[in-house]
């Protein structure tokens, strides 16, 4: 599909940018005067508790500083302002998986993250610089508990409520963490499934730095309570005064970390600033959303990951939007929850992942047409390309020909938006990202930074600093600079590599081709192929192990292993062996790590020095022609073995 769709003029009239020209425009300012270009965004965008002189600071490259003159607060920014022009507009609109519902107007937010922030102090003691590990389901406290501890300055780490406790555990310890927020579960696909006893197993070695957990009550089910360490947000809460001043913030303090898995096993927890990231989070919300006073936008991502910390609280709260939180999954209890919630809410953006495009579209590919989706203006997609025939039907079937699609490309460490299409602006390649927003200097390179050839792959690097880049990985800045600025250069100085491939076309139109290193992109959340590997191996029976992705029709990208297990009697029950090791992968890092497949081989494809050659399993398991040289190999004749091996599961 190389048809160009162009956007709707008459929808878009009054869109932030609303023609390539005035693009064009931008993007020559930022060239022009490059710290001037983000100075005045910032003066426009953050009400400042004491403006910044110095706008980007470069001296540690690659510890780059934005504005580290100026002071503020994040919760301020997205929900204090707000109550002289808009206290009565919703805020947040929760639904359960159950369909309850909740609003929160901006009045209403205030008080509540008032008596969290209240209550994070008064009980237990948290102050500014202290870490808090958010173990959450999708429900309003979750946000709520972001904000308040953005309130004080403490800074919060949300795991992911699929994640295990082993893998919660590494990232308390990591962090720190002197207080864990939880609820007892929450409710999925109509049945309770609990969390308190994930933390409870967390707790049990090596986190003596946490002094106290506080359960929001979500599911009732009955949990366990240890003494002098558990309390009960729901009753602590109602004794808090609902006003709160607010910790006056530098610009460059932590806001929070996020850890996200890397080629090593070992997590790596993101840190974000203070001031950069909160004026991208906003920027994008206005530019790539072309969100409106009046409009109500969805994305229906996890907290527990950075597009629910940019654009479900952050980003949306912080340009005074309404922004729904939804519990439940898409399919539950049928096909049209999705279009039903538009329909009722009357969503004006949707933003998810194309995993759950393909999904809705497998599972109920008529269903949009049974609602009213006419408020729809903007549908988004995010984690991983998506591919031309769901967006075709996402094109047509959701948004009936009228809205613009922004397929956006970022990353945990990017803060927000790199690349994407803008509604009212860009006419839309399916597939293609576009171009990079205004002000980001995305470049497919090759590693000594010459320019990448029209059409082929190269390296997808941000040659220039933005305000809401990562600022370090918590606790190892060695390898905050080996990750993200070993690898490519441009004019002899170290540029940020995305660790992704991608290419340009004639036209100037960017494809991202896929990552390049050893991660997977699951569902649009990537998986560090060393972390599942450490987990089956400690499968008694594994001798050895490698991990690739696999192309899945819903997932884009499933794990597929090939396992070299120590007694061969063990290949007789293959299935059972499968469970096993699941079952230990689900333990230690949660059921988003499961192997969708497995090959169980005599050996791995070595170097004579025991470097595995993941390129050529990776060419096995998609059925592609081996085209890399074998010589070099220690055993040439283990790669027809195992191609034998994955022709008959595949």
């Amino acid at each position: 599909m190389s048809e160009l769709y162009y956007p709707n003029k008459e929808l878009f009239k009054d869109a932030a940018i609303k023609s390539m020209d005035e693009y064009w425009d931008l993007v020559k300012q930022a060239e022009e005067d490059y710290e001037g270009f983000w100075a005045k965004y910032a003066k426009e965008k953050i009400d400042w508790f004491k403006p910044f002189t110095k706008v980007l600071n470069e001296e540690n490259a690659p510890f780059y500083k934005w504005f580290e003159d100026g002071e503020l607060n994040v919760a301020y920014q997205c929900v204090d302002r707000h109550l002289a022009t808009r206290k009565n507009k919703a805020a947040i609109l929760f639904e359960g998986d159950n369909g309850d519902q909740q609003t929160l107007t901006y009045r209403e937010l205030y008080y509540e993250v008032n008596r969290t922030a209240n209550m994070f102090k008064n009980e237990f003691g948290i102050k500014k610089g202290d870490r808090v590990v958010l173990y959450m389901p999708m429900i309003p406290e979750a946000a709520i508990s972001m904000l308040a501890c953005a309130k004080i300055g403490a800074i919060h780490s949300v795991v992911f409520g699929g994640f295990s406790a082993e893998a919660l555990r590494d990232r308390i310890i990591d962090a720190e963490a002197k207080l864990v927020v939880t609820a007892d579960g929450a409710f999925r696909k109509g049945k309770p499934y609990m969390l308190k006893p994930v933390v409870d197993k967390a707790l049990e070695e090596g986190c003596e730095c946490v002094e106290a957990v506080c359960v929001v009550e979500r599911n009732g089910e009955e949990i366990t309570w240890v003494a002098g360490r558990d309390y009960a947000y729901n009753e602590l809460i109602k004794s808090q005064p609902v006003t709160c001043e607010p910790e006056v913030m530098n610009a460059e303090d932590p806001l929070f970390l996020l850890y996200t898995s890397g080629s090593t096993g070992k997590p790596k927890g993101v840190q974000h600033s203070s001031a950069g990231y909160i004026l991208w989070a906003q920027m994008t919300m206005e530019w790539v959303f072309d969100i409106k006073e009046n409009d109500t936008y969805w994305c229906t991502a996890d907290v527990g990951w950075i597009t629910g910390h940019t654009y479900i609280v952050y980003g949306p709260l912080a340009a005074g939007a309404t922004t729904v939180m939804f519990e439940g999954v898409p399919t539950f209890p049928d096909a049209g929850r999705c279009w039903r919630m538009v329909e009722e809410y009357q969503i004006n953006q949707f933003y998810t992942a194309p995993t759950a495009i393909r999904l809705l579209h497998k599972t109920g590919a008529d269903e949009p047409s049974k609602y009213d989706l006419s408020s729809l203006r903007v549908l988004g997609t995010v984690g991983e390309p998506i591919d031309p025939a769901a967006w075709k039907w996402y094109y047509e079937e959701v948004g009936g020909g009228r809205c613009s699609i922004v397929d956006t490309y970022w990353q945990t460490e990017t803060g927000g938006h790199m690349i994407s299409p803008l509604p009212g602006a860009t006419p839309i390649k399916p597939g293609c990202a576009t171009f990079p927003l205004p002000g980001i200097f995305a470049e497919i390179i090759e590693e000594d930074g010459t320019p990448t050839p029209v059409g082929e792959k190269g390296f997808m690097c941000i040659t220039k600093p933005w305000p809401s880049m990562i600022r370090t990985i918590w606790g190892d800045p060695d390898r905050f600079v080996k990750s993200y600025f070993g690898d490519c250069k441009k004019d002899g100085k170290p540029v940020y590599f995305t660790g992704d491939g991608a290419m340009k076309d004639e036209d100037g139109y960017i494809t991202i081709t896929g990552r390049t290193d050893d991660v997977i992109n699951v569902s649009g959340h990537r998986m560090g192929t060393a972390e599942v590997e450490a987990a089956i191996k400690k499968h008694d029976n594994v001798a050895a192990v490698a991990v690739v992705g696999k192309p899945h029709d819903i997932k884009g990208e499933g794990i597929f292993a090939y396992v070299v297990l120590k007694d061969d009697e063990g290949v007789a029950d293959e299935l059972e062996t499968m469970k096993e090791i699941n079952a230990i992968i689900k333990s230690e890092i949660g059921a988003i790590a499961l192997c969708d497949d497995m090959a169980f081989v005599p050996d791995l494809p070595k170097t004579r020095s025991g470097k595995i050659m993941r390129r050529i399993l990776r060419s096995l398991v998609k059925g592609e022609k081996i085209t890399q040289d074998t010589s070099t190999l220690e055993d040439p004749s283990i790669v027809t073995k195992i191609e034998e091996i994955v022709q008959c599961k595949c």
